[in-house]
């Protein structure tokens, strides 16, 4: 599989998703247009291996409701995910069995080697 899953509204996507092209073959998938599905949030589960390494604690939402106060388990970061796409820390990348989750440099370094090797 080949797949991005982000914000079209997100300007550090964007940014990212230019600087990773080109991106041939891959699937995009504006998470606010079309929500996750719980499959497709296990699918990048089972890749990163937990649902806090999807997580975003950096989402205005999670500051609002105080969740950073709260013990929250893998059962929670699940729902939150599935409640509102900007608990999902973006973008997901996702090329065959290898995922990279988020913005940071090296890991937007380490998804291009990987998609342009």
């Amino acid at each position: 599989m080949k797949k991005i899953y982000y914000l079209t509204t997100c300007d550090t996507c964007k940014r990212i998703i230019k600087e990773l092209q080109p991106l041939d073959n891959f699937e995009m998938q504006d998470i606010k247009a079309s929500a996750i599905t719980p499959e497709q949030l296990l699918k990048m589960q089972e890749l990163a291996g937990s649902y806090e390494a999807l997580f975003s604690k950096r989402a205005r939402l999670y500051k609002e409701r105080n969740l950073k106060e709260k013990s929250l388990s893998e059962s929670d970061y699940k729902n939150l995910i599935l409640e509102h796409y900007t608990f999902l820390k973006r973008p997901v990348l996702i090329n065959g069995n290898q995922i990279f989750i988020g913005n940071s440099k090296k890991t937007v370094a380490d998804a291009k080697l990987n998609i342009h090797s």
